[in-house]
């Protein structure tokens, strides 16, 4: 998204009796109208579309067209290196040193900060297996089961479904997350809740990755009822390859039944042991202090700016 944002900024023009900073503030703003149309906003492309409307607003009316362009064009450049890039690079460099020789760890479906961390873990030459979990419908954590053993690292591939029954082995549990609220809750994919809540209950520490960019001042209880991205009801009605059970066919447009794919879930930040960010590792009590620092170094006006 942020480099398509940057090829709008290169092909853009000021209409005459206008000015850049609104003219293109309304076309970023209709080019998201579409994005949501599309699919929900992630929090993390809400607060990447904040900063380049505060980059926008923020730009000095004294620059020409094409250095106001290049500004805004180096501005989303930095933030993809620092705040995307970079931040993967930082959680990994913290990450590793929780990973220990002779440890079994866990993680669910397929996170691309935690496979670099892993990989990396490998690379050090630390000893360590690693159980995949996964579930239905989309079964991610093949492909990220089949990443790590071209690496050489020794995978156990199950189904959530047998989560108890691994859990007394397991020593840590490293989670991705799609977003983290101001209460230290995390919103990540569906069943994550239910690997952290299994894990707490074993007393396996659970250690979520996810950069800064992610984070959001709202508090929410239980954002995977308030909101939530419906899947396709034809992945949850319909197993491929095995005609033999697919007892839900045609089934999908019937008025009597409603197929529920829910895309995410919310785990309770009592269930969380550790958050690492780039910006260091942290408790879920202290994601506020992340959201702050994070406003204060690139949204500081983001509450005047609308998506």
């Amino acid at each position: 998204m942020l480099q398509a944002f940057q090829e709008v900024v290169k092909d853009y023009s000021t209409p005459p009796e206008n000015t850049l900073n609104r003219d293109m503030t309304a076309q970023i703003s209709s080019y998201v109208s579409f994005l949501i149309e599309c699919r929900p906003l992630s929090i993390s492309m809400g607060n990447a579309i904040r900063f380049v409307k505060n980059r926008i607003a923020k730009l000095p009316i004294t620059l020409s067209e094409s250095e106001a362009k290049a500004s805004l064009h180096s501005d989303i450049e930095r933030f993809i290196n620092e705040k995307i890039i970079g931040a993967d690079t930082v959680i990994v460099e913290h990450a590793v040193t929780k990973i220990r020789d002779g440890d079994v760890l866990l993680t669910y479906g397929s996170s691309t900060v935690i496979e670099m961390i892993l990989v990396h873990a490998h690379e050090l030459g630390k000893k360590f297996r690693v159980f995949v979990v996964d579930s239905r419908p989309k079964l991610q954590g093949k492909l990220l089961l089949r990443r790590l053993i071209k690496r050489g690292i020794n995978c156990t591939y199950t189904h959530i479904t047998a989560i108890s029954y691994i859990m007394h082995q397991v020593t840590k549990v490293f989670l991705g997350a799609s977003s983290v609220f101001s209460n230290g809750t995390v919103y990540s994919r569906v069943g994550t809740a239910c690997v952290a809540m299994v894990a707490n209950a074993f007393r396996v520490p659970v250690l979520v990755c996810c950069e800064a960019y992610k984070f959001h001042e709202k508090v929410q209880l239980d954002y995977s009822i308030c909101s939530n991205e419906l899947g396709d009801p034809n992945a949850i009605s319909k197993v491929h390859g095995r005609e033999d059970i697919n007892y839900l066919n045609g089934l999908t447009n019937n008025a009597k039944l409603k197929f529920l794919n829910l895309m995410y879930d919310a785990t309770p930040s009592d269930y969380i042991s550790m958050i690492i960010t780039d910006y260091g590792m942290v408790p879920p009590t202290s994601v506020p202090v992340i959201v702050r620092e994070y406003q204060k170094e690139h949204l500081l006006q983001s509450s005047k700016i609308v998506i």
